[in-house]
């Protein structure tokens, strides 16, 4: 007779691979040329649903990966592969045209907000999956209930950011100035060595203070720690050594779409939970 954190174990996954099906209908169309798969871990269940449809609708699809094991995740499905450099070199681009040349992004995050602010980079690939955010028309998110909360920080206890291994020192310090408690070096697991990201960078983990939404800008306090996830994310990145950070805000890709080229988006759209009693629900 199975245990009851087995049972609970087997609704999770249910209820994951039911919400990425569920995010595939909805959203997922024949007439696609470029795709991106992320790297958080829910996103096997998608990539099932779409290797599901045949290779009809998915032989002249190309799929992006945002790391090593979201490409092994991708051939193993037997879709085609294609790295964020060989895409900017087969896509034409001109001064002022759209940089967004995937029709869709599907991913993970590690905690969303009411606002679908996410925190990503637990697995460390969040510098791909900026990229590949940042490349994509739309943001399509996809993780257990577990993952969401009124704030950002609120279950997840930290900022991940990669850096360059010269500045990390550096970066951890002045993350401290910001409010970061104890921010620390990520160490490869089973081992005492530094990780080493797909790019060769560090991560550094940053704990701060339950988030504010955006919406609260006028709380900030910089003294206390206290950061909107835009504000947050905008103080991190303009810290030398900084390569990336690990918030997802500010525009959806619709709306960066419609304020220009030069302007970023990559928060989702739309977020699928799914729940623990093995339903799903969404949020948008």
């Amino acid at each position: 007779m199975a245990t009851t954190g087995a049972v609970d174990v087997n609704l999770i996954e249910a209820a994951k691979r039911a919400a990425c099906q569920q995010a595939v209908k909805d959203n997922f169309s024949a007439d696609f040329k470029y795709v991106g798969i992320g790297s958080g871990s829910t996103v096997a269940y998608v990539v099932e649903a779409i290797a599901a449809l045949g290779s009809s609708v998915t032989s002249d699809m190309k799929f992006v990966p945002t790391g090593a094991g979201s490409t092994k995740l991708i051939r193993d499905a037997g879709l085609t592969v294609l790295q964020v450099p060989e895409l900017l070199a087969e896509v034409s681009s001109s001064p002022g045209a759209s940089r967004q040349h995937l029709d869709i992004y599907f991913d993970g995050a590690d905690e969303v907000d009411a606002e679908l602010n996410c925190i990503k980079g637990g697995g460390a690939c969040l510098f791909q999956e900026k990229v590949v955010s940042r490349l994509s028309k739309k943001f399509i998110c996809v993780a257990d209930s577990r993952k969401k909360a009124d704030r950002l920080l609120t279950k997840w206890g930290y900022v991940p950011v990669e850096v360059s291994p010269i500045a990390a020192e550096l970066v951890r310090q002045a993350l401290v100035d910001l409010g970061s408690t104890k921010p620390v070096i990520r160490i490869a697991a089973s081992t005492t060595t530094n990780l080493l990201t797909d790019n060769h960078n560090y991560l550094i983990d940053a704990p701060f203070p339950t988030m504010l939404l955006n919406s609260q800008a006028d709380l900030i306090d910089p003294a206390k720690g206290l950061w909107t996830p835009d504000a947050l994310a905008a103080k991190i990145r303009g810290i030398l050594g900084v390569l990336e950070v690990g918030i997802f805000s500010g525009l959806t890709g619709p709306q960066a779409t419609a304020a220009g080229p030069s302007v970023e988006g990559v928060k989702p759209v739309k977020i699928y939970f799914g729940k623990t009693d093995g339903g799903f629900e969404t949020q948008e």
